[in-house]
């Protein structure tokens, strides 16, 4: 029986193909800026923009700011997640199913947006960049925070999707995005490749930033609203604990919060972690029951309201560094 997640984030093929087809022709005729904002559909009917340029379709805006660094001035990237908006909640408009069609690239993670995972299958099948699938992933949370996961839409998958939060192996997809879209337009293939190796020299020196900011901490426990931050656990050596799972609509039990709580106290942890997009109550209660204060943890799902992408995973290495302890 389809879950009542499931069934509200579903596209309705009927009913969007035959708005998609009314669209379109507005869709490509009302942009064609360099970055359209998120929602809007630039794509004309080459998957080429009104500027003449490429057009780069992001699920969200760490893929986005990413399509941006490595595209440049060569392409016209779009965003389908506003900023502010959950990135697992979103819902297509056939606006947005309009401008896949039309789209030179999309690129998107599978499993942490169903609706974008169902309408890259059936409209862009063949021109869709799937993230996971160009670099080693880690399994999707087990015991520890997986309450209620096959009902909020992530069953499908096996791995933990929000790979982007380890620098290092963000670099690896910005090498491959340059590759993707070489291939997608030759004629700016070099520029492609260049933007594509900067990008992942960046990105591996934000994460030496934090490999030292991090190799010495009194504590390595680390309590999240929901188990997002797997993969900056792995890469950084610390112990991820999330309240609830990968998707942070997921209600944890009395029994997990109990376990939960009951670690926390084994490990002395002083901060329990909420983040920017996910209510922060169940964490407040958490950390009245511990003793511990409260502290953002930004899992980047969505446009920082200050700074971009490394601004935001700096910003959590200073509170990291502060809530365990770091000399």
């Amino acid at each position: 029986m389809m879950s009542e997640s499931s069934r509200r984030i579903r596209i309705r093929n009927a009913s969007l193909v035959a708005a998609a087809a009314l669209l379109t022709t507005a869709a490509t005729a009302a942009c064609g800026a360099e970055t359209s904002s998120a929602g809007e559909s630039p794509g004309g009917a080459s998957g080429v923009s009104a500027a003449g340029k490429p057009v780069v379709t992001a699920a969200m805006y760490p893929l986005q700011w990413l399509a941006e660094q490595v595209g440049g001035p060569d392409v016209t990237v779009t965003g389908l997640t506003k900023p502010g908006v959950e990135p697992h909640d979103l819902e297509l408009s056939p606006l947005q199913v309009a401008g896949l069609q039309e789209t030179k690239l999309v690129v998107y993670i599978k499993g942490i947006q169903p609706a974008v995972d169902e309408a890259v299958e059936q409209h862009a099948a063949d021109r869709g960049f799937e993230v996971a699938s160009s670099v080693p992933t880690l399994p999707a949370a087990g015991e520890e925070g997986h309450e209620g996961e096959e009902e909020h839409g992530h069953e499908e998958i096996d791995y933990d999707p929000h790979l982007w939060l380890d620098p290092a192996r963000f670099a690896t997809v910005a090498t491959r995005l340059g590759e993707r879209l070489a291939t997608a337009d030759p004629a700016h293939a070099q520029g492609y490749r260049e933007r594509a190796a900067e990008a992942a020299a960046g990105l591996t020196a934000l994460d030496g930033e934090l490999a030292k900011g991090l190799a010495t901490c009194s504590s390595r426990a680390i309590v999240t609203s929901h188990a997002a931050f797997g993969y900056l656990a792995n890469r950084y050596g610390l112990h991820q604990i999330g309240i609830s799972g990968i998707d942070p609509e997921a209600e944890p039990s009395p029994a997990r919060l109990a376990e939960v709580a009951k670690v926390a106290k084994q490990e002395k942890v002083t901060t329990i972690f909420t983040e920017t997009l996910v209510s922060p109550k169940v964490a407040e209660v958490l950390a009245q029951e511990v003793g511990a204060k409260t502290a953002v943890l930004d899992p980047v799902e969505s446009q920082p309201a200050n700074g971009d992408y490394p601004s935001a995973m700096r910003r959590n290495l200073e509170v990291l560094q502060s809530a365990l302890s770091c000399s």
